[in-house]
């Protein structure tokens, strides 16, 4: 159907939402010195879309029954071998459903975007099937990812794998599930505001968040540009090495990737830790909303690393306290801007645009009842600060941040690696279906203080698990400088291979 011009009253509203007063003369102006551009909009419409091809054959799609998915982690199930020799050969991969891949429903958490199946293949999914791993699944997330809990989604709560009734973190909730559970090897997973880390830390995984940009974000449902990241979480440091190994470089389409620099990770493990410099972080204890038992717990890892030969020492960053009200318009308006009004992508940056999703996402106002709370608290106050302010405040957390990064480097010039809780808390109970709003909105962001800096940083962040509290896992956080995972994996390696997390 091709494009038509507009219609008097529909320029006319549109002057209105720009603040013109047009007369009908105006308007008539308007429409005749518009056609050549419509004709322009109607030569597009008509040629075909520029997307990569699909490389490896589909697999039947399958809903698992309640049955089988007892925690609810996975969202459809499936069976997508691709090259036949590999690094991943034999490795069962769970997507988490923000992650396109071509043929299998996604509805990223949400009703408004269920019965998406989008035509492409995210980057890494290529990149997954041409190491020779198998995709089973797509996994349950929060609505839009919007929470750090497991109770936002549309297809209700997902259940940590160690015990019902309890959150498994989020949003990447039933990537954490699945892998702990060992219905798949390894998943993958995004952070924005700390979702790769949080579940693996509830989860009992090895989680990893890249540095900003090392791999490409291609084909996966932004947030926000500027905080968007995506990584593996695994049950070993090992396979956790081989899968960023696998998906990590530049792809020509992403704009967040500037020069990226890759390592051989799993060949950089089994150098032990004797002579690394670990700070610990005196501003991610004691929080207020701090549980003595997980400092204690995180304390003792700390321990175990100088007794493996780091030296490790206290070290205060008093700017670390301000991160999360940086990051808070940078979230707050980017998820509005980019995610809600611009359709999932907005505009101005050289992307691959998946149109599909586009056109699902495109008139959500009319179902915006059905968005989780967290998604309309956010949205609204987005609105309101985009309408009273324009941009001035992400504006200048953007600025700030530069600063905070500078304040993170300032001590990476003196350790090789920060540590500290990765969750201040141990995983809470789910909210009941009758909670209140202001019960489902604080679960799902009482635990990001710590993670959420370093999405806006852009420093690498990996969740090590260090013990349980209650029969429920814990973990501790290593932080590295800008592309040097080597660091981080190096350690977590000798701090996995030390001693049993779950006896910690």
């Amino acid at each position: 159907m091709s494009i038509e011009a507009p219609t008097p009253s529909e320029v006319a509203e549109a002057a209105r939402e720009c603040g013109l007063s047009l007369s009908q003369g105006d308007i008539a102006s308007y429409i005749g010195l518009m056609k050549p551009y419509i004709d322009g909009y109607n030569l597009v419409h008509e040629l075909s879309d520029n997307v990569p091809e699909v490389k490896y054959p589909r697999g039947k799609v399958t809903f698992p029954s309640a049955e089988e998915n007892r925690q609810n982690a996975w969202y459809v199930k499936t069976s997508i071998k691709g090259s036949t020799n590999g690094p991943l050969l034999g490795k069962r991969v769970a997507i988490k459903d923000n992650v396109m891949v071509a043929g299998v429903p996604m509805m990223n958490g949400s009703s408004i975007l269920e019965g998406f199946v989008p035509e492409v293949d995210a980057t890494i999914v290529t990149r997954i099937l041409d190491a020779g791993g198998e995709i089973v699944g797509k996994t349950h997330c929060e609505y839009y990812c919007i929470s750090g809990g497991s109770h936002t989604g549309a297809k209700g709560v997902v259940h940590n794998p160690y015990r019902h009734g309890f959150s498994a973190g989020g949003s990447s909730s039933g990537s954490g599930v699945v892998v702990a559970l060992g219905e798949a090897d390894m998943a993958i997973g995004g952070d924005q505001g700390g979702s790769i880390r949080m579940p693996s830390s509830w989860c009992g995984l090895y989680g990893m968040k890249p540095t900003h940009g090392l791999v490409p974000y291609t084909g996966i449902m932004p947030i926000e540009i500027f905080i968007d990241h995506t990584g593996p979480m695994c049950k070993s440091v090992t396979d956790n090495a081989v899968l960023l190994e696998v998906i990590a470089g530049a792809d020509g389409f992403d704009p967040r990737q500037y020069a990226p620099k890759i390592h051989p990770y799993s060949r950089m493990l089994d150098v032990g830790v004797k002579n690394l410099r670990i700070g610990i972080v005196k501003e991610g204890f004691a929080r207020p909303e701090s549980e003595t038992a997980v400092d204690e717990n995180v304390r003792k890892g700390a321990d175990l690393f100088r007794k493996l030969g780091a030296s490790v020492e206290d070290v205060s960053i008093p700017m670390h306290l301000m991160g999360p009200s940086i990051w808070t318009p940078i979230g707050i308006e980017g998820i509005t801007q980019t995610m809600m009004f611009g359709d999932g992508y907005g505009l101005s940056r050289p992307d691959l645009y998946v149109t599909g999703l586009v056109d699902k996402l495109h008139g959500w106002q009319r179902r915006a009842d059905e968005l989780s709370e967290t998604t309309k608290v956010i949205t609204v106050l987005g609105t309101h600060m985009k309408k009273q302010f324009g941009p001035r405040y992400y504006g200048k957390a953007v600025n700030l941040a530069r600063r905070l990064t500078a304040a993170y480097d300032e001590a990476l010039a003196t350790y090789d690696l920060l540590l500290m809780p990765t969750l201040p808390m141990a995983p809470t109970p789910l909210p009941g279906p009758d909670a209140s709003r202001e019960l489902i909105v604080q679960r799902a962001f009482e635990m990001t203080n710590n993670t959420c800096p370093f999405d806006i940083s852009h420093h690498p962040a990996m969740n090590v698990p260090c013990g349980m509290i209650d029969g429920l896992p814990i973990g501790l956080m290593l932080i590295g400088k800008h592309f040097d995972e080597p660091t981080i994996y190096r350690a977590a390696y000798a701090f996995e291979q030390a001693d049993d997390w779950r006896t910690m």
